[in-house]
């Protein structure tokens, strides 16, 4: 070896780390879930979009994986199972902290005549118009107005929605972080994406006043 060459210490296996933790050891548990703060809080954050609360989630987050951990399998990376536990958490204290509005996701979702026509045909319009139509609003407006949207989306759709549209992630991985079916993940993603337009209609047809 080079007299020049730097030393980095060698990282301890993930498994042997969650070992020493199921043992007690706090000081592997901190090593363990160090590399996956980021993942975590960012997850939490989309669930929450409030910077306090995502504290105060990932805290409890964190508390339930070492008090979990012994229900991890190993079927899926760690990774993957610790990120499903905060946002398990992000969901639970969203829905004690925040008031469920009058409005439900049905309001806005098409609806049929009883000869099964579809009704208002505006409201399904292509996505592509809508774009359009966005690009003549301002930015700070179109966010507040999203946001709006996703707080009136149920727990599940807004769940599906982040890790799908928002994270990027391909619907066979969004079904194992949620540990559903990939059809129910495109049940729920058509239905937010249904809610969403329908939410957004108004404002991206108004315009601003």
């Amino acid at each position: 070896m080079d007299k020049g060459a730097v030393m980095t210490p060698e990282r301890t296996p993930e498994s042997e780390l969650i070992a020493r933790s199921l043992e007690g050891d706090g000081d592997a548990f901190g090593k363990l879930v160090e590399p996956y703060l980021g993942l975590f809080a960012a997850g939490i954050q989309r669930i929450l979009q409030d910077q306090l609360d995502t504290q105060d989630a990932l805290q409890e987050a964190l508390l339930a994986i070492y008090t979990q951990l012994h229900r991890f399998q190993g079927k899926s990376k760690f990774s993957t199972w610790g990120y499903r536990v905060c946002l398990n958490e992000a969901l639970m204290l969203r829905r004690s902290r925040i008031r469920r509005r009058e409005d439900t996701l049905d309001d806005f979702l098409p609806r049929y005549a009883p000869d099964g026509h579809l009704m208002g045909k505006d409201g399904l319009r292509d996505l592509s118009q809508e774009a359009t139509a966005l690009e003549n609003v301002e930015r700070q407006q179109v966010r507040q107005k999203v946001q709006e949207g996703l707080n009136r989306l149920s727990d599940d759709q807004r769940a599906v929605f982040v890790l799908r549209d928002l994270e990027g992630m391909d619907t066979e991985e969004v079904a194992e972080m949620l540990g559903i079916s990939r059809g129910l993940v495109r049940q729920r993603l058509h239905r937010a994406r249904l809610g969403l337009r329908g939410i957004l209609a108004p404002f991206v047809q108004g315009g601003t006043a």
